[in-house]
Parts: structure tokens; C-alpha cells; sequence
């Protein structure tokens, strides 16, 4: 049995520091995992960031609000969900998804969690389990799945080497560069299509 993994921010949404960053006025929160391998020290540096502005998560929630999913990723995902089961696998946090979910029709996530003081300050993140995604897959093949996987960002290619089929989906050229045994689109019918084929 397959099930098809996903990875949402820069693949389904906008990514969500990005349009932040945008709005605030912060470059500096641009820097996303496209740019930066290591999760862990990414997101302490953005919280550190956001302490120093004295901004927290209703000011980034307000952002989220506005984001729509990205043209056709809807669609996708509803063709998708008909061929076989999806999860989508993301480093991303409850607080800032939920509303995205509701606009790609409620698909399974898997992500992680937020520490929020009562003033609306972030002071921390829980992940769910290390390594998420490919620990994730891994889980998955060992309850009898084959996995399929798509992602932008280093990292997704864990979970992207380790499935039977894996696909690089609007990534950097630094990525596709250095990964030219990995299928690379940019369009969602291509990938359709790529998903498809591997079933």
C-alpha cells in the first residue's frame, strides 16, 4: 500500500517566515530551510529575532490569515487524495497551519508545536520527533507502506532519498544541483503525473 508524503511550505503555501518577513519589515526572518540545513538553529535564531522586535505569534498568525495556498494546490491535493493516501509532513507548528489546512481541505499533518507565553511571546518550540520527516517515512515503511515523497528544501530530502519514489517540487537550483538523481518540477500536473506513475 503507498501513501504519499508531502512537504507544505514552498510546495502547497507560501512560505510563511517569507510573507512575515514581508509584512514586518524584517529581512533578516527571509532565511527559510532552503538556506539553512540545520532546523534547530534556525528557529532560535528566529525567536530571538522576534523577541528583539517584541513581536509573537498574534502578529504572525494575522500574516497566516491572509496567505492562500499556492495556485492549483488544492486541486492537486484533491486528485492526490483520490489515486491513494496523503500525509503532509512539515516542520512547521500547529499554530501557524491550522488555518492554512482549512483552505487545502483539511488534509493529515504532521507537524510540531509552539511554547507561547500568556502575552503571545514565543519562548520555545517542540519538535515532534527528531529528524521528523524521514523518521516519519521510515515509521510509515514499517508498518507496511511504500512511501512517496516531495519537498523543496534540505530538509525533505531524507524522506525524499528514502522512499520508493522521491521528487524535488520548485526547489532552489542549489538543490537540484547538488541532487541530479532526484526528478525536479515546477508544475503541479508534473509532479500529478510523477506521483502518479509511481503508484
Amino acid at each position: 500500500m503507498n501513501i504519499v508524503c508531502l512537504d507544505m511550505e514552498g510546495v502547497l503555501v507560501p512560505e510563511i517566515w517569507i510573507a512575515f518577513s514581508q509584512e514586518s519589515g524584517i529581512p533578516e526572518l527571509k532565511r527559510t530551510t532552503r538556506d539553512e540545513p540545520d532546523y534547530d538553529k534556525l528557529m532560535r535564531w528566529r525567536i530571538g529575532i522576534l523577541k528583539e522586535h517584541g513581536l509573537g505569534l498574534p502578529q504572525i498568525q494575522e500574516v497566516i490569515s491572509r496567505i492562500e495556498p499556492l495556485p492549483g494546490a488544492r486541486e492537486f491535493l484533491d486528485a492526490l487524495r483520490e489515486r491513494t493516501q496523503v500525509i503532509i509532513l512539515s516542520d512547521t507548528f500547529e499554530e501557524f497551519a491550522m488555518p492554512l489546512m482549512k483552505k487545502l481541505g483539511y488534509p493529515s499533518l504532521f507537524c510540531n508545536s509552539l511554547e507561547v507565553a500568556e502575552d503571545g511571546e514565543i519562548t520555545g518550540f517542540k519538535m515532534r520527533i527528531e529528524n521528523s520527516k524521514l523518521t516519519t517515512v521510515r515509521g510509515l515503511q514499517s508498518i507496511g507502506f511504500d512511501t512517496i515523497a516531495a519537498g523543496d528544501s534540505y530538509n525533505d530530502l531524507g524522506m525524499i532519498k528514502a522512499s520508493k519514489a522521491g521528487f524535488l517540487f520548485k526547489s532552489t537550483e542549489q538543490i537540484k544541483n547538488d541532487n541530479p538523481d532526484l526528478p525536479a518540477y515546477e508544475e503541479f500536473d508534473e509532479l500529478l503525473d510523477a506521483i502518479t506513475k509511481a503508484l
